[in-house]
């Protein structure tokens, strides 16, 4: 008797008495990050290899009877050569059936990633690979796997509406498995083309639909199912990073569906405006708990003193060094020296009076904008003498 993850599952000669699946999709191989730097970008793509290699090794630990793909598993049509040989590699650590589709990215085109991949023959014998609607029958492990790929990038009519009419042997469970979107439901979140009807599992008579295209964990129905991708690839917190342990113990009967973590890095858009002095202290606190899992855009807005972005400068730096990426937008941030600031500083003469001319601009509420030039002068101009001073210290 193995347990995982509050499942139970009885084998018998490396057969499960109940049937158990993983659910994954959208792995985006061959994806770029053109935003992050190349070093940055090298690593979050790596990333998705790695996560299907944690793919293969939960699948054997929980001793799955097959891992289903909808679709996706390329980002793009014009994959390199290695980076097909790296994918199907991650496979190994899973013998048992792997069953995919095309989705919208890897359509099963005429001439297309998977017909690149065929004449390498670098796909492993494990794989079943629907490149056109049809029923795979797994007759030993009690199952058929209904598919729905996509054989161009954009369709307009239900793909699966042909699972209704797909018959399968008597007592067996009926699995599908699409690539798309769940209309009513995402309309306002994704494309509306290569829809699915929400109400697909019931009328197909499925006992479990696995779907694709929804890069975030996302349950439609108890026997519908947006595995997400397995690996975060944009900065939105829909729940990404996760593969789906589907167990169902009769033709029938209710799918229990538990969440594995499958993601390295955790995407995080953070904008953090500062009014007080203390704000700074804060900000550098959660700057210091950043970690090499992150993926961290940082907007940073308000007002600050000098020793309050002497803080922020030194934790930035800290956390750089730290974090997988780390990208700061500080240009609606604002130095607002105060008087002790400036007197520490120690400007004298025509340095001294520009500065009291510009603190006294700040003051002016009958014009916003010269206010506005002012602090934005002041701020570059109390930088400038501080790194000066700075730079005097330790020379």
């Amino acid at each position: 008797m193995i347990s995982h993850a509050g499942l139970s599952v009885a084998h018998n000669k490396g057969k499960s008495l109940v049937p158990i699946f993983l659910h994954t999709a959208d792995w985006q191989i061959g994806r770029q990050y053109s935003q992050f730097s190349p070093e940055d970008s090298s690593a979050i793509s790596e990333a998705r290899i790695d996560a299907v290699a944690t793919i293969a090794k939960l699948a054997a630990e929980n001793a799955v009877d097959a891992v289903m793909v909808a679709g996706d598993v390329f980002d793009t049509q014009t994959v390199a050569e290695r980076t097909l040989r790296k994918l199907f590699n991650a496979m190994q650590g899973f013998a048992g059936p792997w069953i995919m589709i095309p989705g919208n990215h890897d359509a099963a085109l005429t001439e297309s990633v998977w017909t690149h991949a065929q004449r390498l023959e670098v796909m492993p014998s494990n794989l079943h690979l629907a490149l056109a609607g049809k029923v795979i029958e797994f007759p030993d492990l009690n199952f058929a796997a209904l598919c729905a790929p996509l054989t161009q990038r954009h369709t307009y009519n239900d793909l699966t509406a042909a699972f209704d009419g797909w018959e399968t042997p008597a007592g067996m469970l009926r699995v599908g498995i699409a690539h798309g979107s769940v209309q009513g439901i995402l309309a306002e979140e994704i494309d509306s083309t290569n829809p699915i009807a929400p109400d697909r599992a019931i009328a197909a008579r499925l006992d479990y639909l696995a779907l694709g295209d929804w890069h975030g964990c996302k349950q439609i129905n108890p026997r519908t199912w947006y595995s997400g991708t397995p690996e975060q690839d944009r900065f939105k917190g829909n729940e990404p990073g996760y593969a789906l342990l589907v167990q169902i113990d009769a033709p029938g009967a209710m799918p229990v569906v538990t969440r594995l973590q499958t993601g390295r890095y955790v995407w995080q858009e953070v904008e953090f405006h500062l009014t007080i002095a203390s704000d700074a202290d804060q900000l550098v606190s959660k700057l210091d708990a950043i970690e090499g899992k992150d993926v961290l855009k940082l907007t940073l807005t308000g007002q600050t003193d000098l020793l309050g972005q002497q803080k922020i400068l030194g934790a930035i730096s800290r956390a750089h060094a730290r974090a997988r990426s780390l990208e700061c937008d500080q240009a609606g941030l604002r130095l607002m020296p105060t008087a002790d600031d400036i007197a520490a500083l120690k400007a004298d003469g025509y340095l001294g009076e520009v500065i009291a001319e510009l603190r006294d601009r700040q003051g002016e509420t009958a014009n916003p904008e010269s206010r506005s030039v002012a602090t934005h002068a002041l701020g570059l101009l109390t930088t400038l003498l501080a790194e000066r001073q700075q730079a005097g210290a330790t020379a």
